[in-house]
Parts: structure tokens; sequence; C-alpha cells
């Protein structure tokens, strides 16, 4: 008996042992999360502040998560100060609170799960006094009511002014896109057409008889070369110091193709940005992508995929949803405006795609609609909010309103929120420091100081 059930209980110990094998080789690891936090630090006062993150990899079983902080440590842990967020997994803003008044603060992401908890990158942030800082002033540089005219200040007539751009001598060039039409504006206040007729159309020559349609996003480059998106058009125009205008890119048919020159197509190009060396980065919103043109005209494609979206990533690999409005940092950083994604995002030099503020829960009520954006000389960021506000991000990462107030509708000049706007566009500044805002609606250009 006992030597024929041997043979059946070794197979048996084969099975067993075979399962468990399978057992074994099919265990699932759990991962580490990884986090990134939020490079913007949103409302901050003399006692609170928010911040935020988003778990990029690893999101599984977390326990916990939110942003943790401290005065004393520059790298944060879940043992100083920390919130704990209930809701908007994988993406989240939280609200520090109990903070000192003028205190360079620290704050990361954090999130918990079975493996482990893991820190995103440090922001380092000042809170403010508690009393607030002197609201900037508004008024009205050119413009009045909805026309075509030349003339000096508010004799002149705009109507739906887009985009805006400052040259070196501190003139202003305003992309004005319902009479097809790019206009200047001396620092002193006096109003010109360089370039358009009043008509629509696409025609190439001398400024007075080249033709636009729904000029948007403006780029002056170092010799005083003025490149136009002309959004109607899908083109990229260049309108030389002594006002030639001419096609430096596009087919003029809406589509996607890359090559130089004519050979490549735009849809519904919105603004452009220029590096120092002469390339241009085309925020290309009908494909939802980003472009960038050479000095030779060769078109390339830098960032998205073609499908609307809020997905980070590297170059292609990103999505991007109806890109209006491009900036650059000194470093060569992107900066992109998203009005759909309530969104801005950062582009690295080597097109690595991240979320740079906004789009989700509090952080995208306070971003709002982002529909333009530039940088000046000290790499702080001004945004046109289409909700009727114009906001700051100060090179330090924080956040604050310069005027307007979100919801509100009007055209009234005055301090900081006393002062309104009506679907502000194009967005520009210049070597003093001036912010001049295309106030779209209300067909004037607005100045702000």
């Amino acid at each position: 008996m006992n030597k024929t059930s041997t043979p059946i209980n070794l197979l048996l110990l084969l099975i067993i042992a075979s399962l468990g094998a399978c057992v074994k080789g099919t265990t699932v690891t759990v991962e580490k999360p990884v986090v990134v936090t939020t490079d913007i630090i949103v409302e901050t006062t003399g006692t609170s502040a928010w911040g935020g993150g988003f778990i990029s990899n690893g999101a599984t079983n977390i326990t916990a998560y939110g942003v943790c902080y401290s005065s004393t440590n520059s790298e944060p842990t879940v043992a100083d100060a920390k919130t704990d967020n209930k809701v908007g997994l994988y993406w989240f803003n939280s609200n520090m609170k109990g903070l000192t008044p003028n205190t360079t603060y620290y704050a990361r992401a954090y999130a918990t799960n079975s493996a482990a908890t893991a820190y995103g990158n440090v922001v380092q942030f000042k809170t403010g006094s508690g009393t607030g800082t002197p609201a900037a002033n508004v008024s009205t540089l050119a413009g009045s009511s909805k026309g075509n005219a030349n003339g000096h200040g508010t004799a002149a007539l705009f109507n739906h002014p887009y985009g805006t751009a400052t040259d070196a001598a501190g003139n202003l060039y305003v992309s004005d896109s319902y009479n097809c039409s790019i206009r200047k504006i001396t620092p002193e206040g006096e109003v010109t057409t360089i370039a358009g007729t009043g008509a629509l159309g696409n025609t190439d020559g001398p400024g007075n008889v080249a033709q636009f349609y729904a000029p948007a996003g403006l780029a002056v480059d170092a010799t005083g070369n003025i490149f136009v998106a002309d959004m109607g058009n899908n083109l990229i125009r260049k309108i030389t110091p002594s006002g030639i205008v001419s096609t430096f890119a596009g087919s003029g048919s809406a589509g996607y193709n890359n090559g130089t020159g004519t050979i490549a197509s735009f849809s519904q190009p919105a603004d452009i940005v220029i590096d120092g060396s002469g390339n241009l980065f085309v925020a290309d919103m009908g494909n939802n992508l980003i472009r960038q043109i050479t000095p030779a005209g060769v078109v390339t494609t830098v960032a998205g995929n073609r499908f609307a979206g809020i997905a980070s990533g590297q170059g292609t690999a990103a999505s991007l949803n109806k890109p209006s409005g491009i900036a650059m940092d000194a470093a060569g950083n992107l900066y992109v405006t998203e009005p759909m994604n309530k969104a801005i995002r950062k582009i690295s030099k080597d097109y690595m795609v991240t979320i740079f503020t906004g789009g989700s829960d509090s952080l995208s009520f306070a971003i709002g609609r982002p529909q333009a954006i530039k940088t000046d000389g000290s790499n702080n960021l001004y945004i046109a909010d289409a909700n009727g506000r114009i906001l700051k991000i100060a090179a330090d990462k924080t956040f604050s309103v310069l005027a307007g107030t979100t919801g509100t509708t009007g055209s009234a000049d005055g301090a900081g929120g006393t002062a309104s706007f009506n679907d502000p566009r194009g967005i520009a500044v210049d070597n003093q420091g001036n912010v001049y805002v295309a106030d779209y609606n209300n067909n004037r250009i607005r100045k702000i100081k």
C-alpha cells in the first residue's frame, strides 16, 4: 500500500509546488508613488496659501496625500505641518493654514501607499504681510468705441484688438483683428496703421496694400521685424521695419504639415514668441500643438499630439487643449495658456510638458481662463484672464491679481479690483514694467502701472 501511494504523493507535491511557483510569479509589487509638486503658490496671504501636486505613477492604494510645509525644514516631510486631502485623487490642491506673515516657507506634495511615502519637488515661497499690496492702476491708453481710425489716445478707434507686443523703443503693436490690420501706438499714445487695408484678405506687399484675416498674436525680433499669427489665414506673416509684408510660413489652408515655408500648414495659429536665436514658437491652437519655426522657415512640431487633453509628457507624447498664448523665460522654458483646461503648461528646453499651474480644483478658479501670457525682464509672468482679470505670477512663484474682478464685465479705469475689463485677450510688458492689455470686447488698449 505504501509503495503504491508514494508516486501519487510525489505527484501531488509537484503539483502543489508548481502552483506555489505560479502564485509567486504573479505577485503584484506595489510601486512607490511618483509625486510632482505644482510650481505655483496661490493666494499667498499672511497666514495661508494654496499649493498642490499630482501623482504621476504608482497611485495604487493611496492612503494619504496632500502638501507638507515648514519654515525651518528646507525638505519638509509629513512629520512637519501637512494637509490631508480627501478628494481629487491623482491631482490635488491644498490650503496650507496657520502660516506666519512675512516668512519664507518650503512646501512639497506627498503621497503615501503601502510601499512608502513619496515626495515631490520643493517649492519655496514667502507669505505676505497680511495687509495686502498696493493696487496697480489701470488707465485707457487708446481706443474708446468700435471703429477704425488713427489718432491720439482715445480718439483712435479699434475693432476687437487681439494681440500685443512691444519693441525696444517702447512702441506697442496691436493686431486689430476685425479691422484685419496691425496698428502701432507710440509711447506718447499716437496710433497709426502700419499694415492692412481694413478688409480681410491674404495679400503680401507694402503695408498699405497687404491684407490679413483676423490677425492674433504678435512678436517683435531684435532687428524690429514683426511676426503675425494670421489666424484666419492659417499663416505666419512677417512685417519688416520698412513695412513690407510677406508670408513666412504656412500654406494658407488649415491643416497639419511640417516642412519649410509654404509647405508647412497650421490651423488657427494664435500666438508667437521668439527666442534669442531667432526661432519662433507658435501656439497652433486648432491643431493643439506647439510648433517651432527656424530663421530659415523650417517648421517642426515640438509639443503635443493633436489630441485635445492635459496629459504631461515628452514632446509629442503630451496633450494640449487649444493653446492660445505662449511666452518664454530667460532660461528658454515656454509657458502656454489653455483656457479650455483652465491651466498654464510649462515646456522645458528639452520639451518636457508639465502642468505649471491650474487645471483643477481651487487652483483652476484662481487661474480662471488664461488667454494670453508674457514675461518681463525679471521672469515675472503676466496673464490675461478672459474671465476679466489681469494676473501676475512672480519669479518667486507666487500668484496675485493685478487688476479686475473675476466674472465682472466693464470698462472702468481705476486701481486694482475697481478696474474692469471685457474679455482681455492680448498682454505685453515694456522695458519700464508697464503692462498693456488688448481689451477685446471694449475695443480699447489698457495700461497698467
